[in-house]
């Protein structure tokens, strides 16, 4: 088996978010590999029922989330040293979006977080499981406990 070269964090900012970051760069670490990281923003639609389900109620609540998540992954990616040419932000399904990315920049492994769902939860599916069943390359899936 070859060494990784190219590393992808998926980050999701979530509360447990810095495990799967330290796991990421343990692997960094361990390989001398490149690390890059991509967060997406789910492409949710807040919109005014008097208008119908199309049209979307506030523009700009939607730049300033995207706004807040771009600080989040500039601190994130610092913390971490990765390059500014290294980071990605996207809008859109986590699961394809992290894909893309991934493919786009001839990434080996992805690094994702997991909270291993099941039942009605599972049959919904997961950003994790839908980036360990579409990714081309080899993807690392960090268990996650939720307290």
């Amino acid at each position: 088996m070859e060494s990784y070269k190219h590393i992808l964090l998926a980050a999701d900012f979530s509360e447990h978010g810095s495990a799967v970051a330290d796991r990421a760069k343990d692997l960094v670490e361990k390989y001398q590999a490149k690390l890059s990281i991509v967060h997406v923003m789910d492409n949710l639609l807040i919109t005014d029922a008097a208008y119908g389900s199309t049209i979307p109620f506030d523009l700009d609540l939607t730049a300033e989330l995207m706004a807040a998540a771009k600080k989040r992954l500039a601190n994130l990616a610092e913390s971490l040293n990765i390059a500014e040419d290294c980071r990605w932000m996207e809008m859109g399904s986590p699961k394809l979006e992290i894909i893309r990315v991934a493919q786009e920049n001839n990434v080996d492994l992805i690094v994702v977080g997991s909270h291993g769902r099941h039942g009605f939860a599972l049959l919904l599916g997961s950003t994790a499981n839908g980036v360990l069943h579409h990714a081309l390359c080899d993807v690392l899936a960090v268990r996650l406990h939720d307290d």
